[in-house]
């Protein structure tokens, strides 16, 4: 059942236009472009664990690859049987507090013919779902409970350098796979997905698509303070303790802000948006909308919250999606 709150953000024709000025920092391409080319330096090698599976028409791999600081990142790589190769695919990246799960928990991307590597996130993965397999071992100051404040007192140390940077690794990882068309990569993921999805376009080159929704991490001076909803509540927390760290802190926001990574986005784009959103306030999502560089199409779900429009809207991405690369057995 869904729980309906009253709309308390823009109205409906007021977030078709709204494309608010958004703090960016003067070093925010050299910032990212030291961070991936530094990642990408560790010599460390993709590793493949082919799965057994009770699923008849996918075969699951068990990926391990280098991210961040070449620490090894968890995914699942399912691949459709009886196809032609090489296969379009989609990296997805999961919502927050969950890890990948299983693999047979998300199979609609493989049963329409592409191939899919569903990321886990670093340190997460026990707070609901199925589990999670991948740990961050880098160490953080004093943070509120969660994940938004760590290492908050600088971008270099911010949780989500490393989340973002292993998610440009994953689309490096899954290029690298004889089974996929390099050239047919695109991204996704719901909520915190959503954020790294918004990232990983920002920071790959040549995707074909990216398909976020209900990011959080988007305007993220608006959405702190206008939404007492986790998880971006928990940096209104840590500033009510951490009195005069408000400029520091969304100093260090501005270089994870989705809408900064969408200013330099090269693929479509095909957003969903919950008007009655309090987790990602819809402003907070077409502002990123509004600002892709490429283009971007917002599905609204004018009555719905953080759960936004679910199958009805997996369906519509795998049309919007299909349409770009044509049929997927090309």
């Amino acid at each position: 059942m869904v729980n309906c709150v009253a709309r308390f953000d823009l109205t409906p024709a007021a977030l078709e236009s709204y494309r608010p000025d958004v703090e960016e920092p003067e070093d925010f391409d050299t910032f990212w472009q030291a961070t991936i080319d530094d990642a990408r330096r560790v010599d460390a090698a993709v590793e493949r664990v082919p799965t057994a599976s009770p699923l008849a028409l996918v075969d699951v791999d068990d990926v391990t690859f280098p991210g961040f600081a070449g620490d090894p990142v968890r995914a699942w790589l399912v691949l459709p049987r009886h196809l032609p190769r090489p296969l379009p695919a989609v990296v997805e990246f999961v919502g927050y507090g969950r890890g990948r799960g299983l693999a047979l928990e998300r199979l609609h991307w493989p049963a329409a013919g592409f191939a899919q590597l569903i990321v886990d996130t670093r340190g997460q993965g026990s707070q609901w779902g199925t589990g999670g397999d991948t740990a961050d071992p880098h160490g953080a100051g004093p943070a509120a409970s969660g994940f938004l404040t760590r290492g908050i007192d600088d971008p270099a140390t911010y949780y989500y350098r490393r989340v973002f940077t292993d998610a440009v690794r994953a689309v490096d990882a899954i290029r690298s796979f004889p089974e996929v068309d390099p050239d047919r990569v695109s991204v996704t993921g719901n909520s915190q997905g959503g954020a790294i999805a918004i990232a990983a376009a920002g920071l790959s080159r040549d995707l074909i698509g990216a398909l976020p929704s209900a990011p959080i991490l988007c305007h993220v001076r608006r959405g702190i303070g206008l939404t007492d909803a986790d998880p971006h509540s928990e940096v209104t927390r840590y500033l009510s303790v951490h009195r005069g760290a408000e400029h520091r802190v969304f100093e260090t926001l501005s270089y994870f802000d989705g809408v900064n990574f969408a200013k330099r986005a090269t693929a479509p784009a095909l957003f969903a948006a919950g008007h009655m959103d309090t987790i990602s306030p819809p402003s907070t999502v077409y502002a990123a909308a509004n600002h892709w560089a490429a283009g971007a199409e917002v599905a609204a779900y004018a009555w719905n919250g953080h759960e936004g429009g679910e199958g009805r809207h997996q369906l519509r991405q795998l049309e919007w999606l299909t349409d770009r690369i044509g049929t997927v057995s090309s």
